[in-house]
């Protein structure tokens, strides 16, 4: 029976296997795949996403086995690993999960290294599913960014999501088979090279960081290191997780640490799916349920951006921070969290997806008008709503136009699992979202077979002809 934390972790990364996946596991893995590659597809003309690429590129070759999504470019695992990473996170609409964001550190690389091994979907599905449960888990066992403490929001000093190495590192050790013994030095050497939580630097300072709170790329990159260093032989640090005082939960500065959090049921109880959320809008989670209301005022009654004299919002708790409360607009990155900003777009009725970061959008004299008509408060039953259930995101939303007051409100937004089925995106719905993210990067009959085959993933042989449809013919 292994012992150290590292090593029960390697243990459940060499024991996982497709057959004995829960259905509900199974089906997540697969609208993340989906999700993700939609993401990818709708960034490659962002600032972001093209630096993620020319890096992709430089540190990629000219003739590797790795497809870059959304480019003609076949590069290095290392360097499509880093473009993908990018690409999924660029535009702040990829799939959420505790501790935060999950899927661009841990898909990319599984993606690349599956493909150059000619993985089977059923190979990637378990992958994906292994780094899923395992960022989850040790999410649960660290700070939360939501915390609440004597009835305040009480949110941590240090805070980011370095913590995926680990499912990152794992989902790359299943699909390259390496023994448990040698998966367990991986994870040992992830620990020892997770790039630092930055997250709170980020949030705090503006104009804020284009990296956001972790540049995906590095991250897989860190994570490719560590498989690649176990294969040839190094030798990582097995005690990195039970040490509290000198190991990772000490220099990643976390100050709760529940390390039960991640063994219990390890390997017979699969928990990420019951928290996994997937985003409707290209924007900072912590508005989403308000987009939704007030998206209904404004259709329902056909209201314009010019008639609207004010919008006012409450809204979570932890945003008095820099990072939401800012309103100069300089870059797409900008618009992605700026609440007033992000309000005024979404008043404009523009179907979510790339097109919210079209500049003649973002910088338009409209929005930001809009923007200077819109004020936010925190929500008052924040923290006892939040108690009551961690789906919890309450929001209320009060638009004056035409000398009426326009009030919507919702407890949890579209993408959730929440008490409300209809929060849960349904699979016709990602679709919608993929088509609109891939539209006009990659021919139409390329997005049908896309959406067809990672739906149906399970019955795919080789996951390189999902990759190759997602390439653009140069």
């Amino acid at each position: 029976m292994p012992n150290t934390i590292v090593e029960q972790l390697a243990d459940f990364t060499a024991r996982s296997d497709f057959t004995q996946l829960p259905a509900d596991v199974v089906e997540e893995s697969k609208r993340i795949v989906l999700d993700s590659i939609g993401c990818a597809l709708g960034a490659v003309n962002q600032p972001k996403g093209r630096i993620g690429i020319d890096y992709g590129r430089m540190t990629g070759g000219s003739d590797g086995d790795a497809t870059i999504i959304g480019t003609p470019e076949r590069v290095s695992v290392f360097g499509a690993s880093f473009a993908n990473g990018e690409l999924i996170n660029t535009l702040d609409s990829d799939a959420v999960l505790p501790p935060g964001h999950v899927t661009p550190y841990v898909l990319p690389g599984a993606l690349a290294v599956g493909e150059s091994s000619g993985a089977s979907g059923k190979d990637l599905i378990t992958a994906v599913a292994v780094a899923h449960e395992m960022s989850y888990r040790i999410g649960k066992a660290m700070d939360y960014l939501r915390d609440v403490k004597d009835g305040e929001v009480n949110t941590p000093k240090v805070y980011g999501y370095s913590s995926t190495v680990f499912g990152a590192t794992a989902a790359i050790t299943k699909l390259k088979g390496l023994a448990p013994e040698v998966q367990a030095h991986a994870l040992g050497i992830a620990g020892l090279v997770a790039p630092v939580n930055s997250f709170r630097s980020w949030s705090m300072h503006t104009p804020t960081s284009t990296i956001k709170y972790l540049l995906a790329g590095t991250l897989t990159q860190s994570a490719l290191t560590a498989a690649h260093m176990a294969e040839l032989g190094h030798r990582g640090d097995l005690q990195v997780l039970d040490d509290r005082e000198f190991g990772f939960p000490r220099f990643i500065g976390t100050t709760r640490w529940e390390p039960e959090n991640i063994t219990d049921a390890l390997g017979s109880e699969w928990r990420f799916p019951a928290e996994q959320t997937f985003k409707p809008y290209p924007h900072c989670r912590i508005l989403h349920a308000l987009l939704d209301s007030l998206g209904e005022i404004v259709v329902d009654n056909d209201l314009k951006p010019e008639e609207i004299d004010s919008i006012k919002a409450l809204v979570e708790g932890f945003v008095e921070q820099p990072l939401w409360l800012n309103r100069t607009i300089e870059h797409p990155h900008d618009a992605q969290f700026s609440i007033a900003h992000g309000l005024a777009v979404g008043a404009h009725r523009v179907p979510p997806g790339p097109a919210w970061h079209d500049p003649e959008l973002i910088h338009s004299k409209s929005v930001l008008d809009l923007m200077d008509r819109t004020t936010h408060e925190v929500h008052p039953d924040y923290v006892e709503m939040l108690k009551g259930n961690a789906a919890s995101r309450p929001a209320r939303i009060e638009v004056s136009a035409r000398g009426e007051v326009f009030v919507g409100e919702r407890r949890y937004p579209k993408g959730s699992k929440s008490p409300e089925p209809e929060t849960t995106m349904t699979n016709d719905e990602l679709a919608d979202k993929f088509r609109r993210n891939a539209e006009g990067i990659i021919p139409e009959s390329n997005v049908d077979r896309i959406v067809d085959a990672v739906l149906n993933l399970e019955t795919v042989a080789d996951i390189g002809t999902i990759m190759k449809d997602t390439a653009v013919r140069s």
